[in-house]
Parts: structure tokens; C-alpha cells; sequence
């Protein structure tokens, strides 16, 4: 499991995580992998996986754990517990990419140094196979995204020294495929979201799931949201407030930033109710820390015209939500990439706000497509 972003919150997060139920100091709750509908599916088990990364940032993994133990997020005796195997992991996070590039470098010399990493990764460890998991800050919206949809002349022209085609997080997509690994882009930032990196990647037996991690608000809602349907009643709005602080707080507090979250945050959601009236607002509050307060207010009708108000409160940490899923994706991935697939995986929509090779939202039916999809493995 190679990790953009790995010493962030979440990579952290999925690192501690991961030792803890590899040595069984901790069960695997949160984990849908875990459950029952996935006995008997061949996935990779807690011990199978070894962890490495790409980060700019040179706060260690360790370090990064202590702050979220003084924020109350981590036991301190599950930090101790497992320091040894966030050391390990530490020393397999390479140099990452934010740009911009040197003097005659061409981003084509910045993904296969990337692709270098992940290929000597595997070799160092004697891997059946990588997948790569984008959890890195979220990137202002590409507009336009690159006009390319042909692999070979998006490739002709990130391969220009000085030319920046891609933005970051579709640079270490790019490296992702060149390495043959599959890959998940949990963030909302661009990544494999290009059409020409997804044909690419398909092309080159590669399995690609994404995109942006539907972690606990947007969950909620697309479980919510279909239940308005079922008993006939039409939703008029559904407004939300998201607080949060730590290093998405400050991220998303970019009106750049946010763009790109607050676009995947209200598409299932419109197409589940058919309304847009789905105002949604993101702010920082600095003193939350990792802890991300959201609420929502929904206005519907009924019979005869009689209004409806439903009001929730969601309250959590978020990289403790988050995590988890990221474990599951490195053992479904896996699977994929065994099983020979290559380019979109639609079943794991399930963990997207913005699903790939899917038009489904609902968050049971994205379940049960997912279990589906996952017995055929058996």
C-alpha cells in the first residue's frame, strides 16, 4: 500500500491503524472488509500489507501520531504499541511532487522518478503487487482539466520540458500506471480523474477506483436521501454546514481548494432527491483540530402539502472515518488487480462521493453491488 500524502492525518491514521490489527491490538471496526459478506473473498490479509509513501512534508509519521494522541484522537498506549511500525513505514516515504518543475525537467521526468519509487518499493519488499492510494490535500479544480483523451498525446505533451500539463495529483497518477499499480484517488483533486490516465490505465491492466472519499456526511446522506424517495415525499432543499479544523480545515478554507470538495459533496446528493437547492458550506474552526462537525437541515413535503423537517448533527474524526476505508480499498484493489481487471472497478463506487463507471449514489445499493461484486471472487 503506497500512500500520496503519507504523512498527512489519514495516511497517518491508516498506518497506525494497519500495525494495530496486524498485531492484534486492535479489531478491525470501521473496516468493511472485515464484515461478514466478505468471508471467504481472498483479499489480502492485515500482515500482507507493507506500507511506503510520496510526501513533501518531512514531519514524520511518528511525530505526525503524537499531535493527534495530544489532540485526544489516538491513545497514547496504541501509539507506543505501534511506533515501531510507523518507523518502518517512515523510512519507505519518498519525496513527493507539489511542483513546480526544475530547469529543463519535463513532468514525464517527475512521474517515472515517482514510478521509480514504487517499482523499487516492490522489489525491496518482494510485493505480488502495489496499489497506490492518493490521500494528499486537496488541489484546486483543473478548468479546463487538459483536452487530451488520447493517452499518447497527453504523454507527448507532459513529456516538454518546463510544459505543466498536469496538476500534482494526476503527475503521481501517471506514475501509478507507468508502475503498473493500481490506484484509488480519494481525494477530490484530479488525479486519475482525466479520461486520458483512466484509458491509460486500462490499457496498461491496471485497476483504478475513485473518487473523493464519501467518509460521513455525504454517506449519510445518500443513506438518507433515497429513503425520501421511498415513501413518496419530495425533498424541496437540503442545506449543510461542515466545520472542521486540522490540515483539511486549513486546506479547504482556500476558496480555490474548496471548489473541488464542495463539487463532490452535492452531486449524488442532487441527483438522489432531483432538487438543487443543496447549499452546502465548508469552514475552518482552528480549535476542531481533526474533529469534523457537519449538519444538515432537509425540507421536504408530504401528503397533502404538509412540510417535513429533518435536522442532523454529524460529529467525528474524520481521519478515523477515513482510514479505514482506505485499508479496505489497498485489500479490494488488490483483488482487482489478481483478478486481472483493469481500468474502472464501478463496484467500488461504494466508497466514493463521486463514483467512477457508476451513476449509482445510493449508499445501499453502492453496498450491495459491492458484496456482489466481491463473491464472484470466491
Amino acid at each position: 500500500m503506497w500512500l500520496v500524502g503519507a504523512r498527512g492525518s489519514v495516511g497517518t491514521t491508516a498506518a497506525l491503524g494497519l500495525a494495530a490489527l496486524a498485531e492484534g491490538h486492535a479489531p478491525p471496526e470501521g473496516c468493511v472488509t472485515a464484515g461478514p459478506a466478505f468471508d471467504g473473498v481472498p483479499l489480502p490479509g492485515w500482515r500482507d500489507l507493507v506500507l511506503g509513501g510520496h510526501d513533501v512534508s518531512d514531519v514524520s509519521l511518528t511525530k505526525h501520531a503524537e499531535a493527534l494522541v495530544d489532540a485526544g484522537m489516538i491513545p497514547a498506549p496504541l501509539l507506543a504499541a505501534t511506533a515501531h511500525a510507523l518507523d518502518a513505514a517512515d523510512a519507505e516515504v519518498r519525496p513527493g511532487y507539489r511542483g513546480p518543475l526544475a530547469p529543463g525537467q519535463s513532468q514525464r521526468d517527475v512521474a517515472e522518478r515517482l514510478a521509480a519509487d514504487l517499482t523499487a518499493f516492490a522489489a525491496r519488499h518482494g510485493l505480488a503487487r502495489v496499489v497506490v492510494v492518493d490521500v494528499s490535500s486537496t488541489e484546486p479544480p483543473v478548468d479546463p482539466l487538459p483536452e487530451h483523451t488520447d493517452p499518447r498525446a497527453l504523454e507527448a505533451a507532459a513529456s516538454e520540458p518546463g510544459r505543466q500539463v498536469l496538476p500534482p495529483s494526476s503527475v503521481a497518477a501517471w506514475a501509478a500506471v507507468l508502475a503498473g499499480a493500481a490506484y484509488a484517488g480519494f481525494t477530490p483533486s484530479a488525479g486519475m480523474g482525466l479520461p486520458a490516465l483512466r484509458a491509460l490505465a486500462a490499457e496498461r491492466g491496471v485497476p483504478v477506483a475513485g473518487q473523493d472519499g464519501k467518509t460521513g456526511q455525504t454517506w449519510l446522506r445518500t443513506a438518507l436521501a433515497p429513503a425520501f424517495a421511498d415513501r413518496g415525499l419530495r425533498v424541496l432543499s437540503w442545506a449543510g454546514t461542515n466545520l472542521l479544523g486540522g490540515g483539511d480545515g486549513a486546506t479547504l478554507a482556500d476558496p480555490d481548494a474548496v471548489r473541488s470538495k464542495l463539487a463532490t459533496k452535492t452531486r449524488g446528493l442532487r441527483d438522489l432527491t432531483g432538487t438543487d437547492v443543496t447549499p452546502l458550506h465548508i469552514d475552518h474552526v482552528p480549535d476542531l483540530g481533526d474533529v469534523k462537525v457537519a449538519w444538515d437541515h432537509v425540507h421536504a413535503r408530504g401528503f397533502l402539502g404538509s412540510r417535513i423537517t429533518l435536522q442532523t448533527t454529524w460529529s467525528a474524526h474524520d481521519s478515523m472515518l477515513a482510514a479505514p476505508m482506505v485499508l479496505d480499498l489497498a485489500r479490494l484493489l488488490a483483488l482487482a488487480h489478481a483478478r486481472g481487471e483493469a481500468g474502472v472497478v464501478p463496484a467500488l463506487g461504494f466508497f466514493f462521493k463521486d463514483p467512477w463507471g457508476s451513476d449509482v449514489h445510493a449508499a445501499a445499493d453502492q453496498a450491495r453491488a459491492l458484496v456482489t461484486w466481491a463473491a464472484t471472487a470466491r
